[in-house]
């Protein structure tokens, strides 16, 4: 392949941004150390170049869904640790039992296999989110005995809103607090650390927030962007008055008036609905009509001198651009696609 070539669309992915971000997380935790959540291939922007930003800056823990994702991250930086949240199927053991990843248990029978190893691993309580995790009973009846735990975590629910049951979580995770052999607590992901320092114990586990998502409030103005979506423009042309554009004739020009036609779709994580709400260039081109699997119509008015082969950056601060869209910043996050080439600068 011709070492010049570059693919028509990337994420321009900048790393003082998500260095700041951990930064400020890693305040906010106070005593306790920040790790960062780095499954659905770093939240969209590439687990491998997250990671090495990360570690750079003095992150440690880092987390993924799965094993698979485990496996593309073998070659971790000294002194860097890897959880698997899922745990361990049957299917997972070999696999796991030859890495050095730890798997994050989840159910009875994933501790019943594991016990056998010896080796470390974490645990997940559940507190009340009800997905994954042992009851709290489970560990007071002794379901942990004899493992060599790492982290025994739990998962807040409802972190993001001024709930009740974030209190509740609280409450039943501090009282595990010295009933197992857990090196460390942690309970805390974004949202979580947001709430102040009672729900930080010994390790945080942020994820949205590092990649430039607020989880709540106390974060607005803390949180930096780190991800631009971008593109070439394939054509310029002239949108005539009475012309539609794009599939089912959605938006048809007033006045005549200069169209840009990027490389950019829903195949590539911008949905469709960005049509009619979506901006790239600081606001100042709108999206046309509707969003095509490959290509989206930008009005170019304020771009006179855009031509093909140019670059133009879509709007994709991720707060207003889920309140815009209807999308949550997570989706916006990790349904990026394939077809970008991440650039980290």
């Amino acid at each position: 392949m011709n070492r010049n070539w570059v693919t028509p669309l990337r994420l321009d992915l900048e790393k003082a941004a998500l260095v700041h971000n951990w930064r400020w997380l890693t305040a906010q935790s106070g005593q306790a150390a920040c790790g960062a959540a780095i499954k659905a291939n770093g939240y969209g922007l590439g687990a491998q170049g997250v990671l090495r930003q990360l570690a750079g800056a003095g992150c440690r823990d880092f987390f993924v869904a799965s094993w698979c994702e485990a496996l593309a991250l073998e070659d971790m930086p000294e002194g860097c640790a890897l959880s698997v949240l899922h745990g361990v199927r049957d299917e997972d053991m070999a696999v796991a039992v030859a890495s050095l990843a730890r798997p994050t248990l989840n159910s009875l029978a994933q501790i019943s296999r594991w016990r056998e190893t010896g080796k470390p691993c974490d645990v997940m309580i559940d507190t009340g989110i009800n997905r994954l995790g042992i009851a709290p009973e489970d560990v007071f009846g002794g379901a942990l005995d004899g493992l060599n735990i790492d982290t025994l975590m739990s998962h807040l629910a409802c972190a993001d809103e001024d709930s009740a049951m974030n209190g509740h979580q609280l409450a039943a995770f501090r009282a595990l607090a010295g009933r197992t052999t857990a090196r460390r607590l942690s309970l805390a992901n974004s949202a979580g650390i947001c709430l102040g320092a009672d729900y930080a114990f010994d390790l945080t586990r942020p994820g949205l927030a590092l990649y430039g998502g607020v989880p709540r409030a106390e974060a607005a103005g803390q949180i930096k962007q780190v991800a631009h979506p971008q593109a070439q423009i394939l054509q310029r042309r002239i949108l005539k008055a009475g012309d539609s554009i794009g599939y089912n004739a959605t938006f048809t020009a007033q006045v005549d008036m200069p169209v840009a036609i990027i490389n950019l779709g829903y195949a590539d994580g911008i949905l469709r609905a960005f049509a009619g709400v979506g901006t790239a260039e600081g606001g100042r081109c709108a999206i046309l009509g509707r969003v095509s699997m490959d290509l989206i119509a930008l009005d170019v008015l304020a771009l006179p001198e855009a031509k093909e082969g140019d670059w133009l950056t879509l709007d994709y601060a991720l707060p207003s651009t889920a309140a815009c869209t209807g999308l949550s910043q997570y989706e916006l996050l990790t349904g990026l696609g394939s077809r970008f080439e991440r650039v980290w600068r």
